[in-house]
């Protein structure tokens, strides 16, 4: 079942792709049809930046299960790191 469920969110940071690093702008989560991985359904991680175009993308298709872990996973670490470490304020 496709859900049509989309978030998109700015973001900072960069993320290195088939052109090589480039910087991220923009990240869309949504919920569909994979392109690659073997499921009927993934939670779906794009991280772009639009105008750099479309080679300027890193895609995750991942679980639900994996999903929910890797955000886990990065709750733990940034609990865990100095506050403020992960900020663009460095």
């Amino acid at each position: 079942m496709c859900t049509y469920l989309t978030e998109k969110i700015s973001v900072a940071g960069s993320g290195k792709g088939g052109c090589g690093w480039f910087a991220g702008r923009e990240a869309i989560v949504y919920v569909d049809h994979p392109v690659h991985a073997p499921y009927t359904h993934t939670i779906n991680i794009d991280v772009l930046n639009p105008s750099l175009g479309p080679a300027a993308r890193v895609a995750l298709e991942l679980t639900e299960e994996t999903a929910l872990a890797l955000a886990e996973a990065i709750h733990r670490v940034l609990a865990a790191a100095p506050a403020g470490i992960a900020s663009g304020n460095q």
